[in-house]
């Protein structure tokens, strides 16, 4: 799925938009626990979480992340926005809740490769 299919399938928000619509995402990660992503380690993923601070940004660099979505309608700071920049992540928002989230992208066919946190 492209990052501009995630967009409408999760009627996002663009807030920082790094050059990644030509990025195939394979899975999904949703987890508040940054310890959780770190043991999902997998290519393509995008990153559902709720938290709203620089440590996500900084753990989806070490992950090779390129995708973060906030969701319950949090939006991030412009320190965390900044730094998205600064890293190449594309972040996104949304109204749903990580289970809705999670949902509509796994009906839409992200479906994962593997073990997902």
């Amino acid at each position: 799925m492209k990052v501009n299919e995630i967009v409408k399938v999760l009627e996002a928000t663009v807030i920082t938009e790094i050059d990644s619509d030509g990025l195939e995402i394979y899975s999904a990660c949703g987890a508040d626990l940054m310890s959780d992503v770190m043991a999902f380690v997998k290519d393509n993923v995008v990153l559902l979480t709720g938290l709203i601070n620089p440590q996500v940004v900084r753990t989806a660099e070490m992950m090779d992340i390129k995708v973060i979505v906030f969701v319950r309608g949090k939006s991030p700071t412009q320190e965390i926005i900044d730094l998205a920049i600064e890293k190449g992540i594309t972040i996104l928002t949304t109204k749903y809740s990580m289970f809705i989230s999670c949902g509509k992208l796994y009906g839409a066919g992200v479906t994962g490769r593997g073990v997902c946190c």
